[in-house]
């Protein structure tokens, strides 16, 4: 994993809700477990006719989306099974932040795990952006995941909650076994402390 940075990008609209995992990556696409090509089968119902070509008119075919790196979606995004391959197929196509009003808490889960950062924003905000990019589809705003704040297109910035130690997880650049491991001496320090203790137990 690679320490998340700040970062500026357009986004790209989905105004559905209650996107659950299975559209996001189709049960059938479940069967891999590498992450590699998975950002081809993203949508894959929604973004594919049923002779595999690409459909027009979806937003993730549109040329204007290519390169963006947030996706906004409607309300609830990320709900139905615990499947890991959805922040993975999202990541592989490019996407690094979720905007919604809400998650499922599994996904979010499994999100920061991936250095997916799922961004929650008032509802008022949230209807804000899909008429901003409505008006203007190269609106862009900023993201500070040190600062939790998203800088919206008018320059006003909102807050966002993120786990702290999924924070401090995503900005180090590491998962939960790699914070365990820069944790070597202090876990050395405590094991040994441990055994003096059983040890002065034992001979008493």
């Amino acid at each position: 994993m690679k320490p998340y940075t700040n970062f500026e990008s357009r986004i790209v609209p989905l105004p559905v809700n209650n996107v659950d995992t299975d559209q996001i990556i189709p049960a059938r696409f479940l069967k891999t477990t590498s992450k590699q090509g998975l950002d081809l089968q993203l949508f894959y119902d929604w973004r594919y006719d049923d002779k595999g070509q690409p459909k027009p008119d979806f937003i993730l075919n549109r040329p204007e989306t290519r390169g963006a790196e947030v996706l906004l979606a409607g309300d609830n995004f990320g709900c139905g099974s615990s499947r890991e391959h959805a922040p993975w197929a999202l990541t592989q196509f490019g996407f690094r932040a979720v905007i919604s009003t809400s998650f499922a808490d599994i996904f979010r889960g499994n999100a920061l795990k991936n250095s997916l950062l799922p961004i929650a924003v008032p509802p008022d905000v949230h209807e804000a952006l899909f008429a901003t990019i409505a008006r203007n589809p190269d609106a862009r705003v900023k993201i500070d995941l040190a600062a939790q704040k998203l800088t919206l297109p008018d320059g006003s910035t909102v807050e966002f909650p993120v786990d702290s130690f999924a924070k401090q997880c995503l900005l180090d650049g590491v998962d939960e076994l790699g914070y365990i491991l820069t944790q070597g001496s202090a876990i050395g320090a405590f094991e040994g402390q441990r055994e003096g203790s059983i040890n002065t137990l034992g001979g008493t």
